[in-house]
């Protein structure tokens, strides 16, 4: 009965060992989303809200109980009607998906959910049009010569 109970303290230690060093990676990986100021989104593979980084919620109006929701039943700022059946389609195919969405205010090798991100380009659509406007002056130029 001793062996078998020294043989338990034993494993009972490297089990708080493994929590221990699960919460550090934990709090390392929380750390590295909130510090990235990319908006996040992480999905169950049933579409629910896993959990979510604080720029998601500027853009999404997500809560933490929100936690466990459905993605369908978010209320957003985003012009992306087509947000939840992108998020079916990638878990689906498992393909990599990119849209361009406006906001109306500016492990064990198994699937099972989806990571959805957003990215400001507000600054890129700005020099995009500006580009077009610098082209479009240029072709105007030429053409009056």
């Amino acid at each position: 009965m001793q062996s078998l109970n020294e043989e338990l303290q034993t494993v009972n230690t490297e089990l708080q060992a493994k929590l221990d060093e699960l919460s550090k990676t934990n709090d390392d990986m929380q750390n590295l989303l909130n510090s990235t100021e990319i908006a996040t989104i992480f999905l169950d593979d049933t579409f629910k809200i896993r959990n979510f980084t604080p720029q998601a919620a500027k853009v999404t109006k997500l809560i933490p109980g929100d936690i466990g929701r459905p993605l369908a039943d978010l209320v957003t700022d985003l012009v992306y009607p087509d947000l939840y059946a992108d998020a079916r389609e990638v878990l689906r195919t498992l393909i990599f998906s990119e849209k361009q969405a406006a906001a109306r205010d500016t492990r064990d090798n198994r699937i099972d959910g989806v990571v959805i991100t957003f990215m400001d380009i507000t600054a890129a659509k700005h020099l995009e049009l500006k580009l077009i406007e610098l082209n479009a002056d240029q072709k105007k130029r030429l053409l009056d010569k």
